[in-house]
C-alpha cells in the first residue's frame, strides 16, 4: 500500500530546492542570532539540493562538505559563500533594528 503522506524532511527538502524558500528558510535561522542554529538550516539546504553535487560545485569531497556543515563545522567564508552560490542563493546585508553606539 502506497503511503499518501510526506515527511516533514520531504516536504522540506523539496521546499528547500526552490532559492525562493531556502532564502526565506536561511533568513529566518539568521534573525534568531544563534551560530549553531544558522549553520543547522545551512545542512539542510545542503541536502536539499544534494550533499554530493554541492561538493563537486565546491571542489570538495562529500565527506568534506558532511564535515563543514556537521553540528562542529565552521565553514570558512569562502566554503559558505560557495554553498550559497551552488544553491542559487547570495548573502546581502541590511541595517539592524538597534542602532550600535
Amino acid at each position: 500500500m502506497k503511503r499518501k503522506f510526506r515527511t516533514y524532511d520531504e516536504y522540506l527538502d523539496k521546499a528547500l530546492r526552490d532559492p525562493k524558500e531556502a532564502a526565506l528558510y536561511l533568513n529566518a535561522a539568521a534573525e534568531d542570532g544563534d551560530p549553531a542554529l544558522m549553520l543547522e538550516a545551512l545542512a539542510q539546504v545542503v541536502r536539499a539540493h544534494g550533499m554530493a553535487r554541492t561538493a563537486r560545485s565546491l571542489s570538495l569531497s562529500r565527506a568534506g562538505l558532511y564535515k563543514t556543515v556537521s553540528r562542529r563545522g565552521n565553514p570558512e567564508l569562502r566554503t559558505f559563500l560557495g554553498i550559497l552560490r551552488a544553491s542559487g542563493l547570495r548573502m546581502s546585508f541590511q541595517p539592524s533594528q538597534h542602532r550600535h553606539p
